[in-house]
């Protein structure tokens, strides 16, 4: 049995981790059982979630892990694509995850409105200072990748043009590379998924809701993956404690 470490439902999504969703999206595209648990970042190899525990072996970072269940049960999640269409996925990912995915970060942790009402619940209960000093830190991520050192308006400008190059890449199809969905699209989705939620406002969500086929896709992705799941962009759901 696979069992999945993440943080779990919240901010009006399936999952509060875009990464975490990524890998449990690939696990239900494989038709993988597996049960799924609150995890503890100390608890991962890489001090990170997601991870999964596979008879013990323990695997942590949603690419490594997406390598170690192609590796483990004989799967191939860009099964049918091109080497060229391969290459693509690879970069989109890359782009969605390194670029897109801290600029999505900026707006939910640096905003003052959107931290009270998200992240700052994390440390619900924790010793005074321990909130600050989280945000502290990821304020310094942020500008340690370059992204922090933007003004806000530049920091949008460069998450609309990760927007508008998915929005070209997936045209009319329902998925990226056509009628069946490959590895990439559940990066793509769960990033996609995090910024469009109604939780939290600000520009860039207002962005992306300017992509009718980014919606779309979202709303489709949803339904097929977590159809037990009420998505709904016109509800705002409760702070949840991680």
């Amino acid at each position: 049995m696979i069992t999945l470490y993440g943080i779990g439902e919240g901010f009006g999504l399936p999952e509060i981790s875009p990464y975490v969703m990524k890998t449990e999206v690939q696990l239900r595209m494989a038709g993988l059982a597996y049960e799924k648990r609150t995890g503890a970042r100390e608890d991962s190899p890489k001090g990170q979630l997601p991870y999964i525990d596979v008879a013990g072996a323990r695997v942590s970072d949603s690419t490594f892990i997406r390598g170690y269940l192609e590796r483990a049960f004989g799967l191939d999640f860009d099964e049918g694509l091109t080497p060229e269409e391969r290459a693509t996925a690879w970069a989109v990912e890359r782009m969605m995850e390194n670029h897109f995915g801290w600029v999505n970060a900026a707006e939910r942790w640096l905003s003052p409105e959107n931290f009270a009402k998200g992240p700052a619940h994390f440390f619900d209960g924790a010793p005074e200072g321990v909130r600050e000093a989280a945000q502290a830190q990821v304020r310094a991520n942020i500008r340690a990748v370059g992204i922090g050192r933007h003004a806000h308006v530049e920091q949008v400008a460069l998450g609309v043009r990760s927007l508008a190059a998915v929005a070209a890449l997936l045209g009319d199809k329902p998925f990226l590379f056509g009628r069946r969905p490959c590895g990439a699209d559940a990066t793509v989705f769960a990033l996609l998924a995090a910024t469009l939620t109604p939780f939290f406002s600000g520009e860039l969500r207002r962005r992306a809701e300017g992509f009718g086929t980014l919606v779309a896709y979202v709303d489709r992705l949803m339904a097929r993956f977590y159809p037990e799941f009420e998505w709904d962009l016109g509800a705002v759901r409760a702070p949840v404690a991680a």
